[in-house]
Order: structure tokens, then sequence, then C-alpha cells
């Protein structure tokens, strides 16, 4: 598929047709924010349909080869309601916009913007960029989702096209993954190009809904070579940390081991008790909205606290679990050593149900040694 994609549609150009049927993937507000002056929603909705535009040219351009067994389903034509997620949900699913994503224990770890089976039943997907902020942590992102599919699908190679509405060849990212031969890099028309093929449309776009795809099929029934649990592959790598961290090995040694350790992208290390919350406000220092968070107000405004790393790179993250709201504050760490607030976690996500379930389990010794190993400074002690 690699070759014959690079050879026959490297510049493919949409049609008008094409880009009015991927309206049908929007809702009316998003389509009216199309041509919007206001730039940030109109950019925003410009980016779903751009990624619609793709998606329709093709089931378009999987008409015309053999290249291209399956399509899976997105957006309009992905079933209706989306499975709603739960502690212990692994594997592929649909949101309820019709997005293709994949859960580990219930947290969403990967988003698909394209899911293509090629001739030999090989799993291959696209991801869809419209501007240059969308290639920040991009390369981390996709040798994840390269790993991740390599697993599921049992495959020693995932092909990755990238297909972009503006030139991206001299980005340096991109060139370094244009040099895999197992990827494809596409550039299409621009946004502004194909807003102009539909400009006399405004302000009812109008669209056709298409007959059935003889090679659409849902993400969820390409059949899982090995079937995932996540939370056991998290806890397995998790404990060895532990391990290297009470033994004294440092960090050095922290890679993952495993096929299985490789997909896990957080090491959520446990809840703190209140000891121990209280040596890190002491040591390093909590700081929401510019004002520190001292331990004797700390269970005025929070329930909990948790100790994660982010991986890779094993970024310390500490979440607060607001008594004011039904969602957590994710804090991270300042080249000074303290953590500031960075943003919210809210409730709707899978994410806060597993963070949600973690009871005390970290007293001060433990909490201390995580933070020492993982700090980008040691803090100034009081």
């Amino acid at each position: 598929m690699i070759p014959w994609l690079n050879s026959n549609f490297k510049n493919f150009k949409p049609t008008a047709a094409i880009a009015l049927n991927a309206t049908r993937h929007m809702n009316t507000i998003e389509r009216k924010k199309l041509f919007s002056p206001d730039i940030e929603p109109m950019r925003t909705a410009e980016g779903r349909w751009f990624e619609a535009i793709v998606y329709e040219m093709f089931l378009e351009i999987s008409q015309k080869s053999d290249c291209i067994r399956y399509i899976a389903r997105k957006g309009a034509d992905a079933p209706r309601a989306g499975a709603q997620a739960h502690l212990g949900q692994n594997g592929i699913f649909y949101s309820k916009y019709g997005d293709i994503t994949f859960r580990g224990n219930g947290q969403d770890l990967a988003e698909f913007d394209l899911i293509l089976v090629d001739a030999q039943d090989h799993v291959v997907f696209g991801e869809v960029v419209t501007s240059p902020a969308d290639l920040k942590e991009f390369e981390v992102e996709i040798a994840f989702k390269k790993r991740l599919l390599g697993y599921l699908y049992g495959q020693e190679h995932v092909s990755f096209l990238l297909i972009s509405s503006f030139d991206i060849s001299n980005y340096s990212v991109v060139k370094r993954l244009a040099k895999d031969p197992d990827n494809a890099i596409i550039h299409t028309s621009s946004c502004e190009q194909i807003k102009a093929l539909v400009k006399h449309y405004r302000p009812r776009i109008l669209y056709t809904k298409p007959t059935n795809h003889p090679k659409l099929i849902r993400a969820t029934d390409i059949p899982l070579k090995h079937p995932v649990d996540y939370r056991n592959y998290h806890d397995e790598f998790r404990n060895r940390i532990f391990s290297d961290i009470t033994h004294g090995r440092g960090r050095k040694n922290m890679v993952p081991a495993t096929d299985t350790e490789a997909l896990v992208k957080k090491i959520l290390f446990g809840a703190l008790y209140p000891h121990a919350i209280k040596a890190v406000c002491e040591q390093y220092g909590l700081v929401v909205k510019g004002k520190r968070v001292e331990y004797a107000e700390f269970f005025r405004y929070f329930s909990k606290a948790i100790i994660a790393t982010d991986l890779p790179g094993f970024e310390l993250i500490i979440y607060l679990r607001s008594r004011e709201k039904k969602e957590y504050l994710k804090m991270v760490q300042t080249k000074e050593g303290h953590f500031r607030f960075e943003r919210p976690t809210p409730s709707r996500v899978g994410f806060f149900l597993w963070i949600e379930s973690l009871q005390p389990t970290l007293g001060t010794k433990i909490s201390l040694e995580i933070l020492r190993t993982f700090t980008v400074r040691e803090p100034a002690k009081k």
C-alpha cells in the first residue's frame, strides 16, 4: 500500500463533492463555524472538517484499487452510540462522536484518525494534521501507536500515513518519518483551497448520504491477535519500578523490558496517606493558580493526592482531588522543583474512574523516594 500511495496519491486533490460529503460528519454548529470570522472556533471546525475530508477521500480511493481491502468506519458511519468508559475496559472502541480509540482499563490512550486494512490483511493507520502545532510530540505518539497496533494485531511492521493540508516537508520530524519505508507522507490541497470549492454553498452546505460502501467495516470487528489486560501490564511495570526505587537502583534502568510494558503510558504509584501529603507540601510545595497550598488547609480544598509519572520520560505528576468540583487538578513539576497546576481532569473521561478508585497506599518514606528519583532537581528543604 505505501509505495502505491506514494506514487499515486501523494498530491491527491479533494473535489467539491468530497468536501461537501465530509460535512455529514459534522454537526450544524461546526458547519457554521467553518466560515466564521472568529479564528479559533473556525480553525477547530476546519480541523474536524479536514479529517472528515481525508476519510471521504480514502473511501473514494479504495474503490479504485485492491491495495485497500477495508476502511474502518468513523464519524457519521460509525455505530450510533459509543461504548461508555468503565474500569477494566480494554481494546478498540468508538467514542460517542464516532472517533476510533484504544482504551486501557477504561482510559483513552490513543485515538486514530484513520484505520485501513491492506491487501495482505495488515492494519495501517493514518494521522491528519492541519497546523504545525499538531506536530508537537508527534514522533513519540506515532512510535507508541506503532507499538500498540503491532502488539494488538501481531504485526512486526505497522505502516503509517501522514496526511496534511499544508507543506510539512521541511519539518525535521517529518523528514525523519519519511525515511521509514513503512511510512507515507501525503500533502493535499490547503483548507483555504478546499473552502474555495464550496464557498457558493454557504450558508446551507449540502451533502449526499453515500450508499453502502463495500469496503467499510467496524474497527471493533478487526480481530485482535493479542487481547489486552492493560491494568495488569501497568501494575507489573509499576511494581518493578517500586523494587528498583527501594533497592536504590536509580532510574537509569527504568525502561520498558517487555512488549506489554512498552504499552504503558503513565505509571500511577498510588494515593498518599495524610502524613505523606504533609511532607510533600513542606518539602516540595503545591501551587494552585499562583497560591501555595499549605498542609493546614489542604483538606479544606482537596480530599486526595496521587503521585504519577508520564512515560517515556518519567515526568512527575501529582493529581489533587477537588472538593469543590468532581475533578482532579493535574500538577506538574517546575524547574524549581515544586508542583504547579496545569489543567483539570474532568469526570467525563475514563481516566477519572481509574484515579478515583485509588485509595491511600503510599507513606512518607516511599512517597519522598519516588519524588526524589524522578524530580527535576532536589528541592531546598526548610
